[in-house]
């Protein structure tokens, strides 16, 4: 014989920028995952459901259709839903949004997986810094996830960077804010009780080049290769930390969009290249031109990859990996609050 569990009361809090449905559906979660709702057993109806918690029926549909969606009930026409779930399911599900597809990056959703385990399922999805494709990911999963983990790079009409755009803001705030974690980026333009690993772009460049000061003030000028017309745009705080830092310290500096095939080098000049790509273009020609990379030519390099490393570029950069296990560690610990990330220096010869 079916049980039915006839009788559930659900704590609905008023005050929670959590929707009625998604409240609906996590208590129901929990009460499966925990066993006290067994496999096979049936539901309330949908009118009990409502009539119960003085909800309206398409609150308790919604909620239902999500609990469907996670593998947790199935419906039986004509019969009910049933709870389904055996025992397989994480324990919470985690929407994981970045916003390209690169090393570093790569490196804090790893350290994420890896430190959540076995105690949560994680889907990555990336948005190319495109807003839209944002919106649609955001829209179209909204209802299947515990946890959004997002990563807030955007590209304007005139392909320089935001951090977010109105439409973009909007979309955040039909997440729960209680499931919500800001990653890698600003989080000040969204209000409420969320969770964020940041940087601060300005002020850790400014931060790292102050630790690299004993070398760069070796060289006659300081040239920052920043384009603004790139796929993923660079976050314009790296371009006002390097010029306010080259004021601050009395050093001479010039800013290019580009490192072209004709580039004249002077004496002593030293480069902080921020994409991969110009990193290339510049050593493969002080190569050509039989220059010594951290005597004729200084070189730093933005995000440190394991590349980096073997070729000994010195870079400036932020722990990716600690980003992620952070991240991990404040959903597993459900806290609230707002952590700066590490930010360093890494020194090698090539300055």
């Amino acid at each position: 014989m079916v049980s039915k569990r006839n009788n559930v009361t659900i704590n609905l809090k008023m005050d929670s920028g959590s929707p009625k449905f998604i409240q609906v559906a996590d208590f129901l979660a929990t009460e499966i995952v925990n066993g006290k709702m067994k496999t096979g057993q049936q539901m309330p109806s949908i009118n009990e459901l409502s009539t119960q918690n003085s909800i309206s029926r398409d609150t308790a549909e919604k909620a239902y259709k999500i609990l469907r969606d996670q593998k947790l009930i199935v419906s039986v026409m004509g019969s009910g839903n049933f709870v389904s779930y055996t025992g397989s399911k994480a324990k919470f599900d985690v929407f994981f949004l970045i916003n390209k597809p690169c090393t570093y990056k790569m490196e804090a959703y790893n350290a994420f997986v890896d430190t959540i385990g076995n105690k949560g399922h994680v889907n990555m999805y990336i948005y190319y810094c495109d807003e839209q494709l944002f919106i649609n990911a955001l829209k179209k999963n909204i209802n299947n996830y515990n946890y959004f983990i997002i990563m807030p790079h955007f590209r304007t009409s005139k392909k320089t960077h935001i951090n977010y755009t109105n439409r973009v803001l909007k979309a955040i705030e039909t997440i729960p804010k209680d499931k919500l974690l800001i990653l890698d980026n600003s989080y000040s333009e969204i209000s409420g009780n969320f969770t964020a690993v940041y940087q601060d772009f300005k002020e850790d460049i400014m931060y790292a080049l102050t630790k690299a000061f004993a070398k760069l003030k070796k060289y006659k000028k300081i040239i920052l290769v920043f384009s603004t017309q790139t796929l993923f745009p660079i976050p314009v705080g790296l371009l006002h930390g390097f010029k306010e830092f080259c004021q601050n310290n009395s050093l001479a500096f010039e800013i290019i969009e580009e490192v072209n095939n004709d580039l004249k080098f002077e004496s002593k000049e030293a480069y902080i290249v921020i994409d991969d790509n110009d990193l290339v273009q510049l050593v493969q020609q002080i190569k050509e031109k039989k220059l010594q990379i951290g005597t004729d030519v200084g070189v730093i390099s933005y995000n440190e990859t394991p590349l980096k490393a073997l070729l000994d570029i010195s870079v400036l950069s932020s722990d990716f990996k600690a980003m992620g296990q952070k991240a991990a560690e404040l959903v597993l610990s459900n806290k609230k609050e707002f952590f700066k990330n590490p930010f360093g220096y890494i020194e090698r010869s090539s300055l």
